[in-house]
């Protein structure tokens, strides 16, 4: 048999075991039918079933090499998947953690935060008594205090614009509780009153505080 022949009768074996395949590969004694080799009927039907023998061997090696190609697929993208969760939960879990420990730490800003706002109401008192005719120094203290008594609250972390209106509203009150103490510098009387150092002794140790927990 010539090669040129050999070869005409693989192929057309190999197209008809493909085609075979495609129908959800029908029993493979079937998938060959010697009625396709009609133009190479000078062939013995031991060297047709040879030459289909090694077609059939070619096909079941090439398919098993498929397979073996699909597992390790499918194992690759099954780790990848397990990594790809297993990072996400952890990052997930700092996150949280992160987030705990940003509220428990902004607990104590707010903390000292409330104790300035606490110890204001009675240094404007111990100024008032000497100077009550400040009243619109004391009015804008007032105000500023009430402000940024309403924007310290956990609320603040939430958004940028939150924290920008808090942030706001303490320099607002630090602005005013400055124009007051102004007022203290130029008043004598003021500057020797025991209870009003007591109060300016705290209020520049929660002025500290601050610093030091923010």
């Amino acid at each position: 048999m010539s090669k040129t022949r050999e070869e005409r009768i693989q192929e057309e074996i190999e197209r008809r075991v493909f085609e075979e395949e495609a129908k959800k590969r029908k029993n493979a004694d079937e998938l060959l039918t010697y009625e396709a080799l009609d133009e190479a009927s000078d062939l013995s039907r031991e060297e047709v079933e040879q030459v289909a023998q090694r077609v059939k061997k070619e096909f079941a090696e090439r398919e098993a090499a498929s397979s073996h190609v699909k597992r390790n697929l499918v194992i690759a993208a099954a780790m990848f998947a397990l990594i790809l969760g297993l990072f996400t939960m952890s990052k997930y879990n700092a996150i949280v953690r992160l987030d705990e420990q940003v509220n428990t730490q902004w607990s104590q800003v707010e903390n000292v935060y409330q104790r300035r706002l606490d110890l204001i109401p009675n240094l404007v008192c111990t100024v008032q008594a000497h100077a009550q005719h400040e009243e619109a120094i004391f009015k804008m203290l007032a105000d500023a205090r009430a402000k940024a008594g309403e924007t310290l609250s956990a609320d603040a972390l939430n958004t940028s614009a939150k924290f920008q209106e808090f942030q706001q509203a303490q320099r607002e009150l630090s602005n005013a509780l400055g124009r007051m103490m102004a007022v203290v510098e130029s008043n004598p009387a003021i500057k020797s009153d025991q209870a009003f150092l007591a109060l300016q002794a705290q209020l520049e140790g929660s002025e500290n505080r601050i610093a030091v927990e923010r």
